[in-house]
């Protein structure tokens, strides 16, 4: 009997050994995995290079950023909606396993390993919230875990699933050792929304900018955002990775500002602004640039196809620390 999982991969340790342990079994495996603007699909990638089995991407974007403004079941510590996001995961899956008609989900979450998203209600809670309760198996914990479809059904060996619980990885480790497994990626990480500062200027997007793009979203992961108002916002380069980056979204209605005699870093005003916060903008890019203390200097304020210069005095850093994300 032909019987194929699908493993919802996010490349660490616990979901790739808990593709071993199935695999293990004579079980055909699908690796699947999502992409948002928080998240991509580069580690499961690598895992699925590893274990020698294909990998479907999906990217969720669109349903994932509904579901991020208003979480069912809240954020974690930062904005990171781990049950909802779960969830919305798990419901993807099992379209895709209806739609190849593979016979159950699995996933390598460990029972009270993670406080908020990996209880025993939580992972009920995921399970039933995305409409494939009982098709969901948890290898790494399933012997404490209630008993799934394809267990009853013979499809999967209960005895031959794990009892795994609690924060230790002692016994994680050990089996990597066993299969040989070397890289993977730690088990925190990889999701943007678990990062304290993105998080802040995640909240500062969605409270004043509320019709705002995936453009918006890739500028939250470069430089230093200062608010100057409730309508203006700016973004500074803080080295060259960061200006070529900024370069490459700027938009027409942006403002773009740099040092005309002094090296120093690019200035983004999204959407533009009026001429006060222009040159509060300016004197900001001054400050951080090479532009000598206590003198003015002139600042290129670019808008489309229209060029004007600016002399300011820069900005004090401790009045500049104040408007900072």
């Amino acid at each position: 009997m032909n019987i194929t999982g699908i493993s919802l991969l996010s490349g660490g340790l616990d979901s790739i050994l808990a593709a071993k342990i199935i695999l293990e079994q004579g079980i055909k495996v699908l690796g699947i995995t999502f992409e948002t603007p928080f998240f991509n699909a580069q580690k499961a990638k690598k895992a699925t290079d590893f274990i020698g089995i294909p990998l479907i991407t999906i990217d969720i974007t669109d349903e994932h950023l509904a579901m991020l403004r208003a979480p069912r079941y809240g954020y974690g510590k930062n904005m990171n909606p781990c049950i909802d996001c779960h969830a919305l995961m798990l419901k993807k899956a099992g379209e895709k396993m209806a739609e190849l008609g593979a016979d159950f989900l699995f996933t390598g979450e460990v029972l009270g390993q993670r406080p908020m998203s990996q209880t025993k209600q939580s992972l009920h809670i995921v399970s039933k919230r995305s409409g494939y309760e009982g098709h969901i198996l948890r290898p790494m914990s399933a012997k404490l875990l209630p008993e799934t479809i394809p267990e009853r059904e013979g499809k999967v060996d209960r005895e031959r699933l794990l009892d795994i619980e609690g924060r230790s990885r002692k016994r994680q480790l050990a089996m990597a050792r066993e299969y040989g497994i070397t890289d993977y990626s730690t088990p925190a990480g990889g999701c943007l929304l678990t990062d304290p500062m993105f998080s802040r200027r995640l909240k500062d997007l969605f409270l004043y900018h509320v019709n705002f793009k995936i453009r918006d979203i890739e500028l939250l992961k470069t430089g230093r955002h200062l608010r100057l108002d409730e309508e203006t916002k700016i973004i500074v380069g803080r080295n060259e990775k960061d200006n070529d980056a900024i370069e490459n979204l700027v938009e027409d209605s942006d403002i773009v500002i740099t040092m005309r005699d002094f090296p120093g870093p690019v200035t983004l005003v999204p959407f533009g602004c009026n001429e006060e916060k222009l040159r509060k903008a300016a004197a900001i890019c001054t400050m951080y640039s090479d532009a000598p203390d206590n003198e003015k200097a002139t600042a290129q304020c670019s808008k489309g196809d229209t060029v004007r210069f600016v002399e300011v005095g820069a900005e004090r850093m401790d009045e500049a620390q104040k408007l900072m994300i």
